[in-house]
């Protein structure tokens, strides 16, 4: 009887979800990928007008498949932005050591600011070398203990100590901390008084090569209003390369690998270089706003209580100063997850049954400009986060074929492990952690705006056990695409050479894991020991 009863109930799972998951297609996906990054569309950047563009395509995507406004009788959750655009011949002097460096905007250095002046400068600041830049009471770090770097700059490096030594006892050993990401370098440089704050990009320690950093803080820069650096002394945020850093170094006649080396050791003490930065520039600013694009699907009798699904739908724009093709067109970062957002929402209207929770797709905006879209919704949340049990994050979807896996970004964080296992078990696939924490990928998207808030949140991703061509194959391939086309115009849309099946394998994994968070009746949990526990403990109280 046990063994009918079981049966009856998978044969009644497999009726409802089938509907559902025979809408989410390659054909759509397509569609919609080619609408979403095609030049029309002019690389969709927040506060022009392809971002109008996508905007109405999103809200009319959503109507179209039947979701309702989430903001009342609106789509759209308005974000307030400052957008300030540096000085591209602005310069970064270095004097009073061996040899006067004047480096030059983009090829050396990029900088900018939150500060809303039309003038900002820099005279004379004396430069200190503060390792990593990290105060982390949690591992016993603190590169600013018994340091005063009021009116200072501060130069570090990116990453965290336990990247550079592979030492486990060291933060989280190869595995990125959350201290490793620049936004948090600059805020504790901010905290601390300082006037400017540099951080040495190396390509392996940032993840990404200098063209990366050069795309994206070269150009205009966005802000929420009334953000904390705004209303510090901090009036320089500031990348250099690695070329740039060992000239200061050697100016100032101290051996580059000696005391990077060193800063990653317990016990280092931060070296004043006997150098003096000077900048200044004429900063444009600009009061404006973006806008998060919110649908919902209605729950039936756990209405009130939320799963979210987001994926960013921003991207670069347009670099008038590229020559030849000019389009950020963003077409993996971040069409794919954009566009099964809008799959995975008709996958549940699809469903012959409604499930228990209300479903909300929060396409969210500026993600490339420090998660500031997530972030404000996290503030600013539409329904309340202790009525939220999950959120799932979706960006850049796989384009290389079919995994006997999925990657979960993050994996241990929460018991929303489990229930991305169980729909993967079903598909006799596995999941796998991050294969390379030490770029730091669960700081890097929108699911952390919602941790940090206390909400559980899932970051899948794609796997690397490729069924054609093998690991190893799969991630030279990941990492290849990277260096080419990361955050670059070669971001584009290739249906001839892109692979759909494992693509569409993937979407229909992450509509089952949300499909199974909406008619549970219990909510996800943080693991003891991460750092989101206690918010989510106190937010549940």
């Amino acid at each position: 009887m046990f063994m009918i009863l079981i049966s009856s109930s998978c044969n009644r799972e497999e009726r409802i979800l089938k509907p559902a998951l025979g809408s989410i297609t390659e054909d759509d996906m397509k569609a919609r990928i080619s609408v979403l990054a095609s030049d029309e569309f002019m690389g969709r950047a927040p506060a022009t007008a392809g971002e109008e563009k996508t905007i109405s395509y999103l809200e009319e995507q959503f109507r179209k498949t039947g979701l309702e406004p989430a903001n009342g009788t609106s789509y759209f959750q308005e974000v307030p932005l400052i957008a300030i655009t540096p000085d591209p011949s602005m310069k970064l002097v270095i004097t009073g050591g061996k040899n006067r460096l004047d480096l030059n905007f983009a090829d050396d250095f990029v900088g900018y600011t939150c500060q809303t002046g039309n003038d900002i400068t820099i005279e004379n600041s004396e430069i200190i070398f503060v390792g990593y830049g990290i105060n982390a009471p949690e591992y016993g770090w603190n590169d600013y203990k018994g340091l005063d770097v009021r009116g200072k700059t501060v130069l570090m490096l990116v990453n965290d100590p336990g990247y550079a030594t592979g030492d486990s006892t060291l933060f989280t050993g190869k595995a990125m901390t959350i201290y490793g990401r620049w936004t948090c370098k600059y805020e504790e440089a901010a905290r601390q008084g300082a006037v400017a704050a540099i951080i040495i990009h190396e390509t392996g320690a940032a993840a990404y090569p200098w063209d990366v950093v050069r795309n994206s803080w070269s150009g205009r820069q966005f802000h929420l209003a009334g953000n904390e650096i705004s209303k510090s002394d901090l009036r320089l945020q500031s990348w250099i390369t690695t070329e740039s850093a060992k000239k200061l170094f050697e100016s100032a006649g101290v051996d580059y690998n000696d005391i990077t080396s060193s800063a990653a050791k317990r016990g280092f003490r931060p070296v004043k270089m006997k150098l003096k930065a000077s900048a200044g520039w004429k900063n444009k600013v600009v009061y404006t706003k973006s806008v998060n694009v919110a649908a919902l699907w209605p729950g039936s009798d756990r209405k009130d209580e939320y799963v979210i699904y987001t994926a960013h739908w921003d991207h670069f724009g347009v670099n008038p100063t590229i020559k030849g093709d000019s389009i950020f067109n963003g077409a993996l970062d971040n069409a794919t997850g954009t566009a099964a957002l809008i799959e995975i929402a008709e996958a549940f209207v699809s469903l012959p049954e409604k499930q228990k929770r209300s479903v909300l797709f929060l396409a969210v905006t500026c993600e490339e400009h420090g998660l500031l879209g997530s972030m404000f919704y996290a503030e600013n949340p539409l329904f309340p986060l202790n009525k939220t049990a999950a959120v799932i994050n979706i960006d850049a979807v796989n384009i290389f074929g079919k995994t006997r896996d999925m990657t979960i970004v993050g994996y241990g964080n929460s018991r929303l492990d489990d229930y991305a296992e169980s729909v993967l078990e079903k598909y006799n696939r596995y999941a796998i952690p991050d294969p390379e924490p030490e770029k730091g990928g669960y700081f890097r998207s929108d699911h952390l705006s919602f941790a940090l808030a206390g909400v559980p949140s899932l970051y899948l991703s794609g796997g690397i056990d490729n069924i054609e061509f093998g690991k190893e194959w799969a991630l030279a391939e990941s990492e290849k695409w990277l260096i080419a086309n990361y955050h670059k115009p070669g971001d584009n849309y290739e249906p001839d050479k892109w692979k759909f099946d494992g693509m569409i394998d993937d979407i229909k994994v992450y509509f089952e894991v949300g499909y199974d968070l909406s008619n549970t009746d219990t909510f996800p949990e943080w693991n003891p020991g991460t750092p989101y526990f206690s918010v989510r403990e106190n937010m549940m109280k």
